[in-house]
Parts: C-alpha cells; sequence; structure tokens
C-alpha cells in the first residue's frame, strides 16, 4: 500500500489560467501528479473522481471561496495537506483558513519552493517562514480593506469600526497597497 507522503495527488484551484498552468507545470516537474479546477465546482468534481492527498487552492474563486474546496478535501481525506494561496491576505483569512484545515497561508505569489515547503514538511516540523513575508504596513493595509469590503465599502462606518478619523481612512484607501 502506498502511504500518504509516498503518493503526490494535488489539486491545484484557481481561477487564473495562467497561474494555475505555471503552478501544475511546477508541480508536475516536482513529481507530483497535478489536478487542475478553476471553480469550487469543477474541485468537487475531481474530488469525486480522484484520490487527493494535497491542495493548493485559491481563497477568491469565481463561485466561491477556497475553503469550501479544503473542507471538502477534509471530509474525503482527513490526512489531506493543503495551502491557501490569496492576493487578498489578510488575518482573519489566515486564521479562517488554519480553522477549516488548511496548514498553511500564503500570499500570491508565492513561490514554488514556499510552497512545496508547506505541503511537503514533515508533519512535525513547521515549515520555514517565507523568504519575503507581508510588511506590517502591508497587514494592516490588508485589514482596513478587509473591514472596509465588510461595512459595504461604507467610508464612515469602516472609520468607526476601526476607531479612526474618516479623512485619515480615506487617505489611506486612496493609496495603492505597501508592499
Amino acid at each position: 500500500m502506498i502511504k500518504l507522503h509516498d503518493r503526490k495527488n494535488i489539486i491545484v484551484v484557481d481561477d487564473d489560467q495562467v497561474w494555475l498552468n505555471q503552478l501544475s507545470r511546477a508541480l508536475t516537474r516536482r513529481g507530483c501528479v497535478t489536478f487542475e479546477a478553476k471553480s469550487v465546482q469543477e474541485a468537487r468534481l475531481v474530488l469525486d473522481s480522484e484520490e487527493i492527498d494535497y491542495g493548493v487552492i485559491d481563497l477568491r474563486l469565481g463561485d466561491g471561496d477556497g475553503l469550501e474546496v479544503i473542507l471538502e478535501l477534509q471530509k474525503i481525506n482527513p490526512k489531506a495537506r493543503s495551502v491557501i494561496l490569496t492576493g487578498f491576505g489578510n488575518i482573519a483569512n489566515a486564521v479562517s483558513a488554519i480553522k477549516v484545515g488548511a496548514i498553511d497561508y500564503l500570499s500570491k505569489p508565492a513561490g514554488i519552493d514556499d510552497i512545496c515547503a508547506a505541503l511537503f514538511a514533515k508533519t512535525t516540523k513547521k515549515p520555514a517562514p517565507p523568504e519575503e513575508p507581508m510588511s506590517a504596513n502591508r497587514v494592516r493595509w490588508e485589514h482596513i480593506q478587509r473591514v472596509y469590503e465588510l461595512c459595504d465599502k461604507n467610508v464612515s462606518e469602516t472609520a468607526r469600526r476601526l476607531k479612526m478619523h474618516r479623512r485619515t481612512l480615506q487617505r489611506i484607501l486612496s493609496k495603492r497597497a505597501p508592499n
């Protein structure tokens, strides 16, 4: 019988076709058997028909979010290991991803080495921190953006909840995201 960590059947779920292709090719070159999906629905079809051991899953998909895919994967294979990738990283999403079963949460564009280190690390050993983690300014900006979205993009309500002056918030929202 093949043990979980000997077999590397991996599902890659992302609605960005270019990123999906690049990541799938990189994982295939590292000895993985990859299955691609561009949506939650496609991912469910793959999970129903294949034995999946690993997942690299985008958080925001056109028909839902990657947390649904992780929940489904964990239901089918409780020993499966998956990571969430996102271009919209924030602390609340990271906590949610870990709670549903993801082993790590990486910001796009994550390097293939960081993804593999997280996925294939021994379960008793934590993966090394990423080479280029998000800056404190970026984490703050992401948090503000998340609260702003949750308040239906209402600046006054967002400022009240963040205990911040409305004009200060407007200046922050008008700027580009920090690196």
